[in-house]
């Protein structure tokens, strides 16, 4: 076992799978000589040699689209996109033909490509570096959207990705890649993507939440909890396809939902788990399934971003709210 932060586990994970599978090559803005612009890459270069991780102009498009043709070719490329908000040039790419190519080929061409971005705020970065688009790719069939919150779960989920013979959009936390800590196994393991976590069991609340979400869910479990409010928390893990058999398993226990993420509200990943929750769920609900997220507004510069961040006290508001609730 190796005691590892979130971006140090993707730096495993990358050098795992990279020694296990010559097709597994790495490439992006920076991610060579300099290890990436979080340094998630250190060594890989230095290991593998410049044809198996390499730099690239500063083209997101010119990026994904390459990777798309290596994976058709039978390559499996990682490809890092600085960060989240820097990952539209490369919307074409993705959505007309990484997601469409199984389909357009009739299952003739798989396309086992990883996209891997930082994403969310909370680090003071300009215009472009904190955006949290994960419901955008989620909307696009095709794509897989991964976002782990934990140093086991980053590394398991990231080796699962590279395996996968569909394109995955692997989305990092950036804002706790360095403040989590956890052991983790230095050989190769997965974490089934499309699989939650039930974090802890609890009887009076389902709280869903996901990526750097979760350290704020699970302090507020714990002042839950002081005030008597056994809370069930749940880390979704995987956004598409996210894993509704737990979710509405837990809910038809506890009876009230409430799910928590930092990117906008509007047509977000809450909006479909609370649909969902409703088909599935409905005459198990004892309370209006509630949903606590960021505003439908562009992610605020440094000075004001912390009127956007969901806190620790706002997600204790809003669960006991959810929990105090009577018809």
């Amino acid at each position: 076992m190796s005691v590892l932060t979130i971006v140090a586990a993707v730096n495993q994970a990358l050098k795992t799978e990279m020694a296990l599978d010559p097709a597994v090559i790495v490439f992006g803005e920076d991610v060579g000589q300099e290890g990436g612009v979080f340094r998630a890459t250190v060594g890989l270069q230095e290991t593998y040699g410049v044809e198996r991780c390499f730099d690239t102009p500063l083209t997101e498009g010119g990026i994904v689209g390459a990777a798309v043709g290596m994976a058709v070719a039978g390559l499996k490329p990682v490809v890092e996109i600085q960060f989240a908000g820097f990952s539209y040039p490369a919307f074409d790419q993705l959505v007309n033909h990484a997601a469409r190519l199984r389909n357009r080929t009739r299952g003739a061409m798989e396309v086992p490509l990883v996209v891997r971005m930082p994403y969310g705020g909370g680090i003071g970065a300009p215009e472009h570096h904190s955006e949290s688009p994960e419901a955008l790719f989620a909307h696009i069939p095709g794509l897989k959207v991964v976002i782990p919150s934990t140093p086991h779960d980053t590394k398991g989920l990231l080796i699962a990705a590279v395996r996968d013979p569909d394109p995955v959009i692997f989305m990092e936390p950036k804002r706790i890649y360095r403040s989590v800590k956890q052991e983790v196994p230095e050989d190769a393991y997965t974490v089934e993507i499309g699989r939650a976590k039930v974090v802890k069991a609890g009887r009076d609340l389902t709280l869903v939440s996901y990526g750097a979400q979760m350290k704020e869910a699970g302090e507020a479990v714990v002042r839950l909890g002081e005030r008597g409010v056994s809370v069930e928390l749940i880390d979704l893990r995987t956004i598409y396809p996210f894993d509704l058999e737990t979710v509405v398993e837990s809910v038809r226990r506890t009876g009230r939902i409430l799910v928590v993420h930092e990117g906008p509200q509007s047509f977000g990943a809450a909006a479909e788990i609370v649909t969902s929750v409703l088909e599935e769920a409905f005459v198990y609900l004892e309370a209006p399934p509630t949903r606590l997220s960021g505003a439908d507004t562009v992610f605020p510069l440094p000075k004001a971003e912390h009127h956007y961040l969901i806190t620790t006290e706002q997600i204790v508001d809003a669960a006991a709210e959810v929990a105090a609730y009577r018809p």
